[in-house]
């Protein structure tokens, strides 16, 4: 093994233990102390951040991209906000779930305990390293993290503010440890650290997640691609889909829970296309549509069948003509990736329909798809927004990074 990675591995667990021990006053505190240094120290990390961008400026990343990448004032506020609603959280840890007493006398109780060492590889998105921190240390565990290299700046510059805190308050710095490597290698036998890595949370593209799910000896909690739909239903509201579309699709573009497709009923398609394009094209948003689309609208370019199952993280959205709701449930559920869909209809009937038939980790009437969010859904933050169906699904709070364990208290008995 890697003699770096081995060194934050055995770190990693001295810390963990360490940190599974704290009580939830302590842990506050240090959240507390956490977010008021990143507020106090906003310009070396908008300094760093800084760097990052202007590095990838000059790769040519797309504008999308960077917007995911950058830091401001109110990112890193929210980064700090973020760290003191975890302060108001109820500690999952030590809740015990359930509790039964057997017939021979034996009392049994399950409870909440932290994973571990969480290992988190991700892309772009520095904001995730105070989050991930947050959110792992407010659950006990330790945390090692190996972010995208285009971020390695700010990344670098947030840890070890991190750290410094930690320090200062007499507790295990390595509960936070950041794989600064860039070496691809170096990635894959932390994917295979099973002796040290309890599980492993990959956050960003198609291909890093597919690279780590093929990869990993360590257990995965797969964090999916978003390629979101919304239905407009034919009984519609116009003008809340309108709205609700502009928002999914524009407010930020470069991320998953972005709307990527459009279906809409044939019945209505004339009227909603153009209502819906008009917003869309102020923000310079390329539509694509099959042929009855077309005809709707003809300043939509022909979408092709790999349009149907992209995530563009660009200004593209793919319109895709149903016959009826079956249709639009069928197509969404062969080409969407399992993360948000959303229909807006007046039918309650075909609301609940939607509901009960669509395969994804969230579903939406009448809503944008960008709610689906760990602020959003009121856990303060989030470590993922999982959309796979073991473990945890959707949106990633503290009681998800939590396992259980069985507590069982005797008189003497045993096992005739």
């Amino acid at each position: 093994m890697n003699e770096m990675l081995q060194r934050l591995g055995e770190a990693a667990k001295a810390a963990a233990s360490e940190t599974a021990k704290l009580g939830v006053s302590e842990k506050n505190a240090c959240l507390g102390a956490v977010a008021a240094a990143l507020l106090r120290n906003e310009g070396s990390i908008l300094s760093a951040n800084a760097e990052d961008v202007k590095e990838a400026r000059e790769k040519g990343m797309k504008e999308s991209l960077i917007d995911r990448l950058m830091l401001t004032k109110e990112r890193i506020a929210g980064m700090a906000e973020g760290l003191v609603k975890l302060t108001a959280l109820e500690d999952p840890v030590g809740e015990v779930i359930h509790a039964w007493k057997r017939p021979n006398g034996l009392e049994i109780g399950q409870k909440r305990v932290p994973l571990g060492v969480v290992g988190i590889i991700y892309e772009s998105r520095p904001n995730v390293t105070a989050d991930a921190f947050g959110l792992c240390f407010k659950a006990g565990n330790a945390v090692i993290l190996k972010g995208g290299s285009d971020a390695l700046h700010s990344n670098k510059a947030i840890v070890a503010l991190i750290q410094e805190v930690l320090e200062n308050m007499g507790l295990d710095k390595y509960c936070v440890q950041l794989i600064e490597s860039s070496d691809r290698e170096v990635t894959k036998e932390f994917m295979r650290m099973n002796g040290y890595v309890d599980v492993l949370i990959p956050r960003g593209g198609a291909g890093l997640i597919r690279t780590v799910v093929q990869n990993s000896t360590v257990p995965v909690i797969e964090t999916g691609t978003g390629n979101c739909h919304i239905y407009v239903d034919d009984c519609a509201d116009i003008e809340m889909a309108s709205d609700i579309i502009f928002n999914a699709k524009t407010q930020r573009l470069g991320v998953c829970n972005a709307c990527e497709s459009l279906v809409i009923h044939e019945n209505i398609i004339d009227r909603a296309l153009p209502s819906i394009a008009e917003k869309l094209y102020t923000k310079h948003v390329e539509i694509r549509g099959d042929e009855r689309a077309l005809q709707a609208l003809p300043s939509a370019v022909p979408a092709t069948e790999e349009d149907w199952s992209t995530e563009y993280l660009d200004a593209i959205i793919s319109v895709k003509t149903v016959k009826n709701i079956d249709e639009a449930i069928a197509h969404i559920n062969r080409y969407n990736t399992k993360h948000s869909e959303a229909i807006i209809t007046s039918n309650y009937d075909h609301a609940r329909k939607f509901l009960d038939e669509i395969d994804a980790a969230a579903v939406y009437v009448n809503a944008s798809t960008r709610f689906t969010d760990g602020f959003e859904f009121g856990f303060g933050a989030e470590i993922g927004i999982s959309t796979q169906k073991l473990h945890a699904r959707g949106p990633m709070g503290l009681k998800a990074l939590t396992t259980t364990k069985y507590v069982i208290y005797g008189s003497g008995q045993v096992r005739p």
